[in-house]
């Protein structure tokens, strides 16, 4: 058990056990000694469900990276390939197969496609003349993967390219249908809220799956009371901003990956008196973020600002604790101290590690450049001179910083501008291309579809009525003791976030003018629950909403729906979903062209 998946209102262990247990049965197929091969993309979602000591337990001895040529050698009987449905794997696999053939002994061949089985992918295997050798070719449908006691995601990184720019519904298809194992775990959810074309398409995906299976009444008891469904181009404006929560600022500074992330190793060398630098350790230190830790539960949400006072009552509380051991007389006293030695001496290696990580954050947030970039961010989102070319950005791109960050920059102004004036994204243009290279003109093309870097269409700047209908500015921001989401940007609350909060309490009817204004169509649907398991809520009970982000979500927004729920008189409690967990450089970088 993951005793961190089950603090929360749902229990998603539920669902880990359930995609566990699935995968124990396709394991256990495979009768004999085992060597998986991965899709490299796949360790870092697998590592969140099942330990290597899982796999171990039925049968794998070995397991290797799919690469191209032979395989390594290996004494076993199966070999399985756990991969995406992806051509160019389909390629690799049929290489590995075939050398596999001319080795020797003949091994029984499998293929596990995560999250479908694909024809187009069957048909080249076909083709390359290896169908034949998998005795197995099953599907294994991970499409919801708990992160965390309220989170969880697809970790598609691609789902906002293919669903906004290329008009593929595959990632869709896969949300309704890690929609449906929720539903078939926890209960039907009554209701559905959705706001944007993606949305809308996911519930008539979901509707016409429910019709499908009519035979079985759903019998348990709903878990969920609504669901809201957003699209991520409902707010493109949130992703963009520099998130200012802890782990936030850890994403955007050294990117978490399916909860780990990889930090410079010099902050955690034990300190040793004498030979000073001499080995300095070299291999990246990784640690995993997850609200299993105590100390990060409490910090991960809080504005960077305030997460320093935190660090310094904790090391108090620490070091009082330690010197308790001097006033243990008794027998019993030292046996009730020492019991509690493992607990404390945890307490205090977490309290190292998040200070390092700390200062390591501090030192880039007390850079002049980052106090810069903020203040421009700040100022487009307060509405501060959208419509012009903004010398900050310009002198970015003199100074051929990361091309990512220019990108960003610009398509914030765009946004806070409902598109730039022709002229001035011409010039913006023109000077990224002769600055960076005119291969990525395709990239800009990209921005532009995706509605993140376009001209202005019809005169007309539609973002100040939002900001101000829906408060997206706050000026006067409560860091240490937040009242309002604002916070997680230090001034800016997320669009998508209010969103919900507002649907929540009074209803979206008093944002109709707003909400015609923002892409997409926005719905309600309900789905009847058979006699008996209606909801009767207790006084004092919280809904409980499922919010699904549909092409991505960033740590700061999680972190102000966190907020929302542990308000005294919020009313709901919120559990997150979404197609990628993302920032704003990562968003921006699924949607470049790689130059050829």
């Amino acid at each position: 058990m993951a005793a961190h998946l089950s603090y929360g209102r749902v229990n998603l262990n539920v669902l880990r056990e359930a995609v566990r247990r699935e995968l124990r049965e396709f394991l256990d197929k495979c009768a004999g000694s085992k060597a998986i091969v991965w899709d490299e993309y796949l360790t870092g979602p697998f590592g969140l469900i099942a330990q290597y000591s899982l796999l171990k337990e039925h049968e794998v001895e070995k397991m290797f990276t799919l690469k191209g040529s032979r395989l390594p050698a290996a004494d076993v009987k199966n070999i399985i390939f756990f991969v995406r449905p992806r051509l160019e794997l389909m390629d690799i696999i049929a290489e590995n197969v075939l050398s596999e053939d001319r080795r020797g002994p003949a091994r029984d061949f499998h293929i596990l496609f995560v999250p479908r089985r694909s024809l187009l992918c069957e048909q080249r295997l076909k083709d390359l003349g290896v169908l034949g050798s998998f005795i197995h070719r099953e599907e294994y449908s991970l499409d919801l993967i708990p992160f965390d006691g309220d989170l969880l995601s697809m970790e598609s990184e691609g789902a906002f390219k293919e669903c906004y720019l290329e008009s593929d519904q595959t990632s869709l298809y896969h949300a309704a249908k890690g929609l449906m194992t929720l539903q078939a775990l926890y209960g039907t959810i009554p209701q559905i809220f959705g706001k944007g074309e993606c949305a809308r398409q996911v519930a008539n995906m979901m509707i016409r799956m429910k019709r499908e299976f009519t035979g079985s009444q759903n019998s348990i008891f709903p878990v969920f009371d609504n669901l809201l469904l957003l699209d991520r181009n409902v707010d493109l404006l949130t992703p963009l901003a520099t998130q200012l929560t802890y782990e936030g600022l850890i994403d955007e500074i050294y990117g978490i990956q399916n909860s780990y992330v990889k930090l410079p190793p010099e902050k955690f060398a034990p300190k040793k008196q004498g030979d000073g630098a001499k080995d300095l350790p070299t291999e990246a230190k990784k640690l995993q973020l997850n609200s299993a830790e105590e100390l990060y539960a409490e910090i991960r949400d809080k504005n960077f600002n305030a997460v320093g006072s935190v660090l310094s009552k904790k090391a108090k509380v620490i070091s009082a604790a330690f010197e308790e051991r001097h006033n243990a007389k008794t027998v019993g006293e030292i046996k009730q101290f020492v019991s509690q030695l493992p607990h404390m001496q945890a307490a205090r290696g977490s309290l190292a590690n998040h200070t390092s990580i700390a200062e390591l954050i501090k030192d880039v947030t007390t850079s002049e450049d980052f106090f810069d970039k903020l203040t421009v961010e700040q100022e487009f989102m307060s509405g501060i001179d959208t419509d012009k070319v903004n010398s900050y950005i310009e002198d970015c791109i003199a100074q051929k910083h990361p091309l990512i960050k220019v990108l960003r920059l610009v398509c914030l102004q765009s946004v806070c501008n409902s598109g730039l004036r022709q002229k001035v994204l011409d010039y913006y243009k023109r000077e990224i291309l002769q600055t960076y290279g005119y291969e990525h003109i395709l990239t800009l093309h990209n921005l532009e579809k995706a509605g993140l870097l376009k001209p202005q269409t019809g005169g007309r700047n539609n973002y100040p009525t939002i900001r101000k209908t829906l408060r997206l500015w706050m000026d006067d921001v409560n860091e240490q003791n937040p009242t309002d989401i604002s916070y997680v940007y230090s001034g800016y609350a997320p669009l998508s976030v209010r969103l919900a909060q507002l649907l929540s309490r009074p209803g979206w009817r008093s944002i109709e003018e707003v909400l015609r204004i923002l892409p997409g169509p926005h719905f309600e649907e309900r789905q009847p629950l058979p006699t008996g398991l209606q909801k009767k809520r207790q006084p004092g009970e919280n809904r409980v909403t499922l919010i699904f982000f549909l092409g991505g979500v960033t740590f700061a927004e999680i972190a102000a729906l966190r907020f929302l729920s542990q308000l005294e008189d919020g009313g709901t409690e919120y559990v997150i979903a979404t197609t990628k967990l993302m920032n704003g450089a990562s968003w921006i970088e699924s949607l470049m062209e790689k130059p050829f």
